[in-house]
């Protein structure tokens, strides 16, 4: 316990709560999900055969096969309707290799989500500092493509499950269906829905691990230089304002005071000369002598 609770305290399980880590757990989850309700499967029908002799009948003929769905080697006894004979017959694929394939990425996926976490959690600082990111981007690209394979070769593997163990495709194999007189029928389909889940979940982790690429890319650093925010454009500081205003204003005044004419002077200049001259014709300037 002591050693437990020490590496509870060193782990850093704040990364859970951001995207990287919090869809890993995910991945973890899902890819539990998606191995299980494959590799756990196990189905049966029912059907009946009724012969023209009713003791020569079977009503409740079952048929059981279970992961990994090599069909072919499942088999069942039934009635020949001929002196109460039994013909042993099989069943028709072998579905083994998608199955396979869907529940080994679902296992492995498995694993890698709880190594990545835990070293998410323990030793994030060095997942950083080393190519932690890359080797983890890679191997991330790798299983969103092998989801993406595998559930699409599973969906097609249960589908031709699906007609291989359908009552109806099945009673055809048997000859005593063909005789007249004799009557086959099918009494319990198969229970499919586990499987039709474990479908749904395979796609489900392809999204996971497809959107998982982006979060993982972003550790990597390879997009921090294209994500600077650009250079502040350089404002002019208040002085510089006040300075062009006034040099603007400066020509403006000066153009005014040159528009403007001296009246004062001009009139100054006028009553002198007036004056200069009408004391030379002798008028007031003889007033004043006799004065």
């Amino acid at each position: 316990m002591d050693v437990v609770n020490q590496l509870v305290a060193q782990g850093q399980f704040r990364v859970l709560k951001v995207p990287l880590g919090f869809i890993k757990v995910l991945e973890w989850f899902f890819a539990i999900f998606a191995f299980s309700t494959c590799g756990s499967y196990s189905g049966m029908f029912k059907m009946s055969v009724e012969c023209k002799n009713r003791t020569e009948s079977d009503l409740s003929l079952e048929v059981e096969f279970e992961y990994p769905f090599r069909l072919h080697q499942v088999y069942f006894d039934a009635p020949t309707c001929k002196g109460g004979n039994k013909d042993r017959l099989f069943l028709i694929g072998d579905y083994s290799s998608s199955a396979e394939f869907f529940v080994t990425i679902g296992v492995f996926a498995f694993l890698y989500s709880t190594a990545a976490l835990s070293i998410y959690v323990f030793i994030f600082d060095k997942y950083k500092e080393k190519k932690g990111p890359l080797i983890d981007l890679g191997v991330t690209a790798v299983f969103a493509f092998m989801w993406l394979v595998s559930s699409a070769a599973w969906a097609k593997g249960l589908s031709d499950v699906k007609t291989a163990t359908d009552p109806d495709k099945v009673k055809t194999l048997i000859p005593a269906c063909d005789v007249e007189g004799n009557h086959c029928r099918e009494v319990h389909d198969p229970v499919m829905s586990g499987l039709n889940t474990s479908v749904a979940f395979g796609f489900i982790n392809l999204v996971l691990w497809v959107g998982n690429l982006w979060f993982v890319f972003k550790e990597t650093g390879i997009i921090a230089p294209f994500m600077r925010a650009p250079p502040p454009q350089g404002k002019p500081s208040p002085d510089a304002y006040s300075q062009q205003g006034a040099y603007e204003q400066d020509p403006y005044a000066s153009s005014q005071g040159g528009y403007q004419p001296n009246y004062s002077q001009q009139g100054y200049n006028q009553d002198a000369e007036y004056g200069q001259g009408y004391g030379q014709q002798g008028a007031p300037t003889s007033f004043s002598n006799q004065m």
